[in-house]
């Protein structure tokens, strides 16, 4: 079996570009859509608007690759990096590298791609590790760089890149095919299949010792905020985090063949409903600052801890709703006041109240599961 970089006539990869067309155009649409709505918050809340998109897929491409970061630290260095004053915590290295990473790649998205932006991702993403050879530079170890499961006696190689000795003259081609197909190139393609073959492209290659899957992340999001001409705001790790298994799966016969035609349209078709996922939280995030400004000077800090953690929860919710049992546990309050508290806010049209008894669940009133009693795993009260 040939894997596609060992193809005669790699890499120049196969597609339809008229089967994608209809869905481009929905994706240029839509990213009006966000642009237009981004505009329309004022310049401080759009900052903390950017911080909290930035923050989610922070977390949700470490989280891919099995690392789990903590959102509060997240947060409290992208606000470093975008000049706002943070809570004085100390990220850990993880924390802090992601965050430079992708501070970097909002800030510079239009930037042509080379290897000083790719080595300094690496080196911002690697911070803190020990183990590694390269850090701040593409692999040079002389074993096969190869993706496997099973055991170890008998390992299933899902992919195997070219050998360290080949990644310097391919991230040259690499990095001159991105920079040429841009908007602005000299031939440029459709947004959609280019961020889609950008992503397939690199990880093919898979040219550091590690960072491969957040790094090729990041530069699909490059080619998103490049197709649209403003930085992407596109919640593509969301999506993959929810689909990772499937994600693998295509990546995994996407290695092997030039044709890429099944590819381009399963990545597609995940851009665009991330695109719709960016617009329901951009709707959300808006709800959230009118609720706030409403309910100014009408609910105790008990209540405002409360609001706040299900707000932070962001468009897909609190887990299992809000019960007594768990405002009790998150405010201190005794049980009489938990229901008086709760009571309240739904009388003040900022909770919406589902089941009944032991079964009550309290949820955001402008959240999409509102009603969805179905959303979560319900928790009894104890």
């Amino acid at each position: 079996m040939l894997w596609n970089w060992q193809q005669p006539d790699w890499p120049h990869f196969r597609f339809r570009q008229d089967l994608l067309a209809e869905r481009e155009s929905l994706f240029l649409r839509q990213g009006g859509v966000v642009v237009g709505t981004v505009r329309h918050i004022p310049d401080e809340e759009r900052l903390s608007l950017v911080i909290e998109l930035i923050s989610t897929e922070a977390l949700k491409t470490s989280e891919i690759e099995g690392e789990i970061l903590d959102r509060d630290s997240v947060q409290s260095s992208l606000r470093r990096q975008f000049g706002l004053q943070g809570d004085g915590r100390r990220a850990a290295p993880a924390e802090q590298g992601i965050s430079e990473m992708l501070a970097d790649l909002y800030r510079r998205w239009n930037d042509a791609l080379d290897d000083a932006t790719l080595f300094k991702w690496h080196e911002w993403l690697m911070g803190g590790r020990t183990e590694l050879r390269a850090i701040g530079g593409y692999r040079r170890h002389e074993e096969p760089m190869q993706v496997v499961s099973g055991r170890l006696d008998r390992p299933k190689v899902h992919f195997e890149a070219p050998p360290s000795s080949a990644v310097v003259p391919e991230m040259a081609r690499f990095s001159r095919w991105f920079n040429d197909t841009s908007p602005a190139g000299p031939t440029p393609l459709p947004t959609l299949a280019r961020a889609g073959l950008a992503h397939l492209y690199f990880e093919s290659i898979h040219p550091f010792e590690d960072g491969n899957g957040r790094i090729g992340r990041a530069i699909s999001e490059k080619a998103l905020a490049q197709g649209t001409g403003q930085p992407s705001l596109t919640a593509l790790s969301l999506l993959i985090h929810r689909r990772r298994r499937e994600y693998y799966a295509r990546l995994e016969v996407a290695n092997k063949a030039l044709d890429v035609g099944p590819w381009l349209d399963w990545f597609a078709d995940l851009v665009l409903a991330a695109q719709s996922h960016t617009l329901e939280g951009l709707d959300f995030l808006l709800a959230n600052t009118r609720l706030w400004d409403r309910l100014r000077g009408q609910i105790n800090p008990r209540q405002e801890k409360a609001l706040s953690r299900l707000t932070r929860a962001g468009v897909d919710g609190f887990v299992g709703g809000l019960s007594a049992g768990k405002y009790m546990t998150l405010t201190g309050a005794p049980a009489a006041t938990a229901r008086r508290d709760l009571s309240h806010l739904v009388e003040l049209g900022a909770l919406r109240r589902t089941g009944q008894l032991k079964g009550t669940r309290y949820w955001l009133a402008h959240a999409p599961n509102a009603v969805d009693e179905g959303k979560g795993i319900e928790e009894q009260d104890s």
